[in-house]
């Protein structure tokens, strides 16, 4: 008999749709749940304590409610905060989403990588636990940006941000001493993927960026691997923690992601 309990997506906001995407390409019949915590975004400004308690509440709400087979932390903020808390209280697989720093340092050739993200994650003790492991020969720069996070937010809306606009938010980690020597940069935001573009552009196409969205889809292949899907495609589904204007403008982008419907937590 198919099953059609979901794999459940959960990050602060809308950034956590870029690593759905690729796990909806590996999965094409695979129930998708979308949750954004519209009503705690940013999480990027608020303490650890703060971050993991919520976190964990939520996802144990949304456990009961929609019976997911899966979990995936789309939010290297909540990961790097909560992600133990919650797969020591849940009986239910969880994926985390950390920081890309072993194939960006794999990349790097001037060995210089800069890792983009969110106050809240670039300062965590993981992120010097990833760095030390796997980019010892590295200088790792480090930048936590509340500017690119919403200017992510307002281009899945329509309202994409100048490219000199994001020129300037990333000079907080260009500007940095050896900062004219990253060649790769960690998106350490799940959000800062949909600025693909404009990141680009921004640094003259001279910079890579590289994020965890398709290894986090291969290892939700592998771990679904042998699982029963629908025979047909199931509509995915939006929840919002919170409905505002922001989240009501966002109907149309969702609907690119195969997010038809929209409720609230």
């Amino acid at each position: 008999m198919a099953d059609r309990r979901p794999i459940l997506f959960f990050d602060s906001g809308v950034g956590g749709l870029s690593v759905l995407a690729p796990t909806a390409r590996l999965l094409p019949q695979a129930p998708l749940v979308y949750v954004a915590d519209s009503a705690g975004f940013p999480y990027g400004t608020r303490s650890e304590a703060e971050i993991a308690a919520r976190v964990l509440a939520l996802l144990g709400r949304l456990a009961e409610r929609y019976d997911p087979r899966l979990i995936v932390i789309a939010c290297n903020t909540a990961s790097t905060i909560a992600l133990q808390h919650v797969r020591a209280a849940l009986d239910v697989p969880i994926v985390g989403t950390v920081p890309a720093i072993k194939p960006a340092a794999e990349l790097s050739r001037t060995r210089v990588i800069g890792v983009l993200g969110t106050e809240a994650t670039v300062r965590q003790p993981y992120v010097d636990d990833l760095a030390a492991r796997f980019a010892a020969d590295c200088v790792v720069l480090r930048h936590g940006s509340a500017e690119l996070v919403e200017m992510a937010e307002a281009a899945l809306a329509g309202d994409r941000p100048s490219v000199e606009a994001v020129r300037v938010a990333l000079r907080g980690l260009t500007g940095q001493e050896r900062g004219d020597a990253i060649d790769v940069i960690v998106n350490a935001c799940t959000h800062f993927p949909l600025l693909e573009e404009e990141l680009v552009a921004a640094t003259g196409g001279a910079i890579r960026f590289v994020d965890g969205g398709p290894g986090i889809a291969r290892r939700v292949a592998h771990l679904t691997e042998g699982q029963a899907w629908p025979e047909a495609p199931v509509p995915g589904r939006a929840v919002f923690t919170a409905r505002n204007a922001r989240t009501e403008r966002l109907a149309p982008a969702l609907a690119r992601f195969g997010l038809v419907e929209v409720e609230t937590l």
